[in-house]
């Protein structure tokens, strides 16, 4: 006879018993994912409006990513970069040629690129631009979230992120986001870049005011300083375009990728770059020993090939435009707003209860994130389609009036 399998209850309490508690999650055990849509292990289905903060853009175990996979699982799935492996080349020219940069470097996680970022500004900023050696300064923006090593949450405005993980890295200078003027007074003959998000996830789905984006990049021009923009979560289709800074027509020094990259079905991440500050890095100055594998670069080539042939960020954008219209017709005493960018919306209440709504939605069959406790973001896969948008939307609505 076959064992019975464990209840949630029983997952979530070993979870809880045995690992560290830096994460505190909805009381749902999710077990199979497909699509936009996910089950428990109790089977019940749930709408997945997070898609792993954008990482599932292409939809939970898209057939033709997990076909690539598992070709090269039966091939190679590792080899180091102390060889060549058949694969790299082709994904580093694919996200080149899609980015209009010179040069990528393939790394493992969101963090991994940004820090990646972080010492190729500085590296520019010491053979290109001439500051002196250890004074190179980086500008970042308040409410900024780029990952959780110890240098990315040096800069951080959260305390939960920085308190108790001193010293800080020095090295950064933050202003105000979305605050082109106080940008332009941070720049100085020591900056070498500046790393902004073109709309800040982790924040609340915060959307700088138009043309922040196009000032930026003249201001670094002006100030000759490297822009990059950290499209970890915004790129590869989530807001509309196949990268947020479109929406401007800003084309950064560097960009920041990851999440989407794989489609969902493992880690993998980038820098793309021109050719002066990438190809200032020679070997034994940075790499990883999983970046550009075999296995993350069939599964890279296949989230992109999704990606474009089903044409993801033109799906997001017109069904992001429904949700957005949907979403603004709500009424709620506790409503303080409505905003979003293709499929990249957030409602925001005036009072500290995005968690509860949270439940409420989660219990009713849609999963979606709180952050800073007053805002619940939803992100569902770009593959979602106008019925499954229009049927999330119900459920949001029906939970808000019952609120």
């Amino acid at each position: 006879m076959k064992p019975a399998s464990p209840s949630s209850a029983a997952l979530i309490a070993q979870a809880d018993r045995w690992g560290a508690q830096n994460y505190a999650p909805l009381p749902v055990v999710l077990t199979r994912g497909r699509g936009v849509f996910v089950w428990d292990v109790d089977g019940r289905r749930y709408f997945d409006c997070l898609s792993a903060y954008s990482a599932l853009n292409q939809g939970h175990n898209h057939p033709r990513i997990v076909a690539a996979a598992r070709r090269q699982l039966g091939r190679l799935a590792l080899s180091s970069r102390a060889f060549h492996n058949e694969l790299m080349g082709p994904l580093l020219e694919r996200i080149c040629r899609l980015t209009g940069m010179d040069r990528a470097i393939l790394m493992n996680s969101g963090a991994e690129a940004v820090e990646t970022a972080v010492k190729a500004m500085r590296l520019w900023g010491y053979k290109r631009k001439g500051v002196a050696e250890g004074r190179a300064k980086i500008v970042v923006a308040s409410g900024n979230f780029h990952g959780r090593t110890t240098t990315i949450v040096s800069f951080s405005t959260d305390p939960r992120s920085y308190e108790g993980f001193g010293p800080k890295t020095p090295g950064f200078a933050v202003v105000p986001y979305g605050d082109a003027d106080a940008l332009a007074t941070a720049l100085g003959p020591e900056t070498c870049g500046v790393l902004i998000e073109p709309i800040q996830g982790e924040a609340g789905v915060r959307i700088p005011p138009p043309g922040y984006l196009r000032r930026a990049r003249e201001l670094c021009d002006r100030a000759n300083v490297l822009l990059c923009l950290d499209e970890i979560q915004t790129g590869l289709g989530r807001t509309g375009k196949l990268f947020c800074a479109e929406h401007e027509r800003v084309r950064p020094d560097l960009f920041a990728l990851g999440k989407a990259l794989s489609g969902g079905l493992y880690p993998v991440s980038a820098v793309a770059a021109r050719d002066e500050v990438l190809g200032l890095f020679e070997p034994g100055t940075h790499g990883s020993t999983y970046g550009g594998n075999p296995l993350a670069c069939a599964i890279g080539l296949a989230a992109l090939d999704v990606l474009e042939r089903e044409q993801l960020a033109l799906r997001a954008a017109r069904l992001g435009a429904r949700f957005l219209k949907h979403l603004k017709t709500l009424s709620h005493s506790k409503l303080k707003e409505v905003r979003g960018l293709g499929l990249l919306l957030a409602i925001e209440f005036t009072e500290p209860v995005a968690k509860a709504f949270c439940k409420r939605l989660m219990r009713a069959g849609l999963l979606a994130k709180d952050t800073h406790e007053t805002t619940v973001r939803f992100a569902p896969p770009l593959v979602i389609n106008s019925a499954q948008v229009d049927a999330c939307f119900r459920i949001v609505r029906e939970t808000l009036a019952a609120f």
